[in-house]
């Protein structure tokens, strides 16, 4: 859905504008690109498999959205697939203005007996991938005199708090650096003595396709996380996307920490 009348008004200035939303094919990513379509944003998309943002695509054109999707397939974990979709970027639609960090995800290795690949694989998707989309977004707007773009990285709650359970800690740690990272990037941004805005967006528990990735050998598991409580929706996160762009110029909003009501970790 669309923000209220206050959102509607302070997103017109995005009309037209280039975002970047990673792991756009599903969940947060997919409601996310959404909403900014539908507030008339060119919205490039990215994910390993295009499939689904070409259908999403579809979607809002038939829908008469304002903006447009792109989609864009890119290996995250792959400085090089990173680097040349951001020269894309440039050639077809100038550079990026918002980039929105939302690629992520969680393997079931514990600290005790994990195996190392799957740490490996969280260091770069949910660390590197991050930093990188961060400094090239930077320097595209840098290079074109952006004064005003926006980087919102999508965190986690456990990049606040570890909880007792053995399958995300090695994840929760990856999820500290983005707190970390978010919180070096506004101080950086500042001394740069520039108007960028960067922000955290950390959610409890969101029904997507998340836990069933993490306990992809026991989808009973997986379904039960969503079945016990009443979840935040991908749409909410999106909501909450579209509050943070809507921002007036003032006000930067560093972490909006987000969890269902029944959530109590």
């Amino acid at each position: 859905g669309r923000a209220g009348p206050c959102g509607a008004v302070a997103m017109e200035r995005w009309a037209g504008r280039v975002a970047l939303v990673t792991g756009a094919s599903v969940g947060i990513g997919a409601a996310v690109a959404r909403a900014l379509v539908q507030h008339g944003m060119k919205v490039v998309g990215c994910a390993r498999s295009v499939d689904k943002i070409e259908k999403l695509a579809a979607e809002c054109q038939s829908a008469g959205y304002p903006g447009t999707l792109i989609p864009y397939k890119c290996d995250l974990s792959n400085e090089e697939e990173i680097l040349s979709m951001f020269s894309a970027i440039k050639t077809l639609h100038q550079g990026v203005d918002v980039c929105i960090n939302n690629a992520g995800l969680a393997r079931p290795e514990p600290l005790l007996s994990g195996r190392t690949e799957g740490w490996r694989t969280m260091i770069d998707v949910n660390v590197m991938a991050v930093s990188i989309c961060t400094r090239e977004a930077y320097q595209s707007m840098k290079e074109r005199n952006i004064d005003d773009g926006h980087i919102i990285n999508i965190n986690s709650m456990n990049g606040h708090s570890v909880v007792p359970q053995s399958v995300v800690h090695f994840y929760s740690a990856t999820k500290y650096a983005v707190t970390a990272l978010t919180e070096g990037l506004r101080q950086e941004l500042r001394e740069a003595k520039t108007h960028i805005r960067a922000t955290c967006i950390s959610p409890g528990l969101v029904e997507t396709g998340f836990a069933f990735k993490l306990h992809d050998n026991d989808p009973e598991r997986a379904a039960a996380t969503y079945e016990s409580i009443r979840c935040l929706k991908a749409e909410d996160m999106a909501n909450a996307v579209i509050y943070v762009l809507s921002a007036p110029p003032h006000v930067q909003i560093g972490d909006i920490q987000m969890r269902p009501t029944e959530q109590i970790s």
